[in-house]
């Protein structure tokens, strides 16, 4: 046996506390992710790769005060073991010391009460997450091979458990279970494709029969093809194509880049649009971490500054936030720092996002309302065009279909579009019913989302695309 053995199996909060006691700088905060996965895959109707995972990531924020202000240095690093802390400490005081003050600077949060289960093993996923779903989704295999279709997809379970540490006394933990599931239906000749996508927590609210169900009608509309041109359409946007958008629109909600006139949310003049209706529907855009089969983390977990997050903020409590409160825009993302400049309410960003005030009639029922339109499955490969007015482009993919006197006559050729979020809202007529969904672009990093159908009158279908 050697002399020294690595102390590979330390426990989480042992690793935060010995990396705040190591610390020489004037304020510390440690962040402890431990995280483990679970996953399936599947192709041809057949399971192809399973397999576990777990791993632990430590995040150590240095601040070091000086006459000019105060420095942060942030160093993050895999696999850290006991031994591995002094070194990470070490350099992310360096870090600190080299770098000028921070325009972020803030005093560490203090006074948050301690999570009553910091000193808590980490919760852990494992393969038994698929105990009820994976039988499900073998007899879905079989009944997709006798109805002549294939497919092919993922399922993965993710759970972690974040432990934050500071050196004004906060002692915080969350438990975030994410689930994700993306099931495609293809013809076998691979000229039809359909998909759909589930957020789950746990996986016992999936059924990959009704997946496959619903994934075997929209194979069927596609047996007969429509060709049509760009143009401006009537458009049902499913939640997930409402969720990609408007969480785009989130993320560009920073407060401080709209009072400093470089966004959409920027009012002509000077100041911001706060309080202006955006919407004649009485939407309603909000976040809350205790929203119920969507919640997230009840403190700031920032490890980086830059945008709307400050690695200063980290363990402040959030908050319920309405973004658009019955169609007005009502608060912007800000930090503590970007608050105080700009004079705008203290709105931390969240990591789940509603979209409520629709009708709650079901999509089904709004094609059933329609005279004649597109109804979308997705939309794809979403980038920013012009962020003044938070124009947007992308694809649509696996499935346009053209409705006729309430009902799906036929799939059409896939669009580029062209449309700001934004005015979207301003222009949609109708919101149906609120229900969770899986964004199809963000979706490996942002799942926690429940939306409406939207109908948009004009949707901008700016040319044809030649994907599946």
């Amino acid at each position: 046996m050697s002399a020294r053995t690595p102390r590979t199996n330390s426990k989480p909060h042992e690793i935060v506390e010995r990396a705040l006691e190591l610390s020489r700088a004037d304020g510390c905060v440690v962040i402890a992710d431990e995280r483990s996965t679970a996953n399936l895959r599947w192709a041809g109707n057949a399971l192809t790769t399973n397999g576990v995972t777990r791993g632990r990531t430590l995040t150590v924020v240095a601040t070091v005060d000086g006459q000019e202000g105060t420095a942060s240095g942030v160093v993050s690093r895999s696999a850290v073991t006991r031994d591995d802390l002094e070194p990470l400490v070490r350099a992310a005081e360096e870090a600190a010391r080299s770098a000028g003050p921070a325009e972020d600077a803030q005093p560490l949060v203090g006074g948050v009460p301690e999570s009553p289960d910091f000193t808590d093993a980490p919760a852990e996923t494992s393969s038994a997450v698929f105990a009820e779903f994976a039988p499900a989704l073998g007899e879905a295999f079989a009944r997709a091979r006798g109805g002549g279709r294939e497919l092919y997809g993922f399922a993965n379970h993710e759970m972690t458990t974040t432990y934050l540490g500071t050196s004004t006394g906060l002692r915080l933990r969350c438990d975030l279970p994410t689930g994700t599931l993306e099931l495609n239906a293809k013809s076998p000749d691979r000229s039809r494709s359909a998909w759909a996508g589930r957020a789950t927590r746990d996986f016992k609210d999936v059924d990959p029969a009704a997946l496959d169900a619903e994934l075997a009608v929209r194979l069927g509309w596609a047996e007969r093809r429509v060709e049509l041109p760009a143009g401006r359409y009537e458009t049902l946007l499913p939640p997930t194509a409402v969720a990609d958008l408007l969480i785009y629109q989130l993320w560009s909600a920073s407060g401080r880049d709209a009072a400093e006139g470089r966004t959409v949310f920027s009012k002509p003049g000077g100041g911001t649009r706060l309080g202006e209706r955006i919407s004649e529907l009485p939407l309603t855009l909000r976040s809350d971490p205790a929203e119920p089969g969507l919640e997230t983390a009840p403190f700031v977990v920032a490890h980086s500054s830059g945008g709307d997050q400050s690695v200063f903020d980290n363990g402040l409590p959030v908050s319920a936030t309405e973004w658009v409160r019955e169609g007005e825009l009502s608060r912007l993302t800000t930090t503590r720092h970007s608050a105080a400049l700009t004079g705008l309410p203290l709105a931390p960003a969240l990591d789940n996002l509603v979209l409520d005030g629709g009708d709650g009639r079901s999509l089904e029922e709004m094609v059933a309302g329609t005279g004649r339109g597109l109804l979308l499955t997705c939309l794809w490969y979403i980038r920013e065009v012009d962020p003044a007015t938070l124009l947007l482009t992308g694809l649509t993919r696996d499935g346009v279909y053209l409705v006729e006197d309430g009902e799906v006559v036929g799939e059409v050729n896939n669009f580029r579009f062209n449309e700001s979020p934004v005015d979207l809202l301003g222009r949609a007529t109708e919101a149906g019913r609120t229900e969770r969904t899986l964004p199809r672009e963000w979706g490996d990093w942002f799942t926690r989302a429940a939306m409406p159908a939207l109908r948009v009158p004009d949707f901008n279908m700016s040319s044809v695309s030649q994907g599946v």
